[in-house]
């Protein structure tokens, strides 16, 4: 899985790949994207970066599909547990993932100029150390990316 975020790419392309893929996902294991819950994904695919549970909240409130906070929790936590979006544990937020399909263990690369992240997939051979059952692995790598790299060479 190639770090899609730092790249240029079709956004719009991008948004409407990973929405197919969750109805898909979804169809497939018999449960609903709701309303509530698609509109939660499509928020955090609008952009690379992470959003807090009460920035969903405030947008799902000016959109009127609801303002206490369990509506995002809720809808966050749902698309977590389906592969859907990520937790960055050091900003406290969610990210939507590229490629639920493709997505094992995720690496996670913050910016921590822009905010963007990209995700890439953490090797199989975690799972190799004998005797041990890995549940799950989040890598988070906070650095600069190569959009914000170039810009501070640019004005050197």
């Amino acid at each position: 899985m190639r770090p899609v975020a730092f790249e240029p790419h079709n956004h719009t392309r991008c948004i409407a790949g990973a929405m197919e893929r969750a109805d898909q996902i979804c169809a497939d294991k018999g449960v609903r994207l709701t309303p509530v819950r698609r509109r939660v994904l499509e928020v955090l695919l609008e952009e690379h970066r992470a959003l807090g549970a009460y920035d969903v909240l405030e947008r799902l409130n000016v959109e009127g599909l609801g303002s206490k906070p369990p509506i995002a929790y809720r809808a966050l936590s749902f698309l977590v547990d389906m592969g859907f979006a990520h937790r960055v544990e050091k900003l406290n937020a969610f990210v939507a993932c590229v490629d639920p399909r493709g997505c094992g263990q995720p690496a996670l690369y913050i910016c921590s100029q822009c905010g963007t992240i990209a995700e890439t997939e953490v090797a199989r051979s975690v799972d190799d150390v004998s005797g041990f059952s890995v549940s799950s692995i989040v890598i988070e790598i906070e650095g600069i990316c190569p959009a914000c790299l170039s810009t501070s060479e640019k004005s050197k």
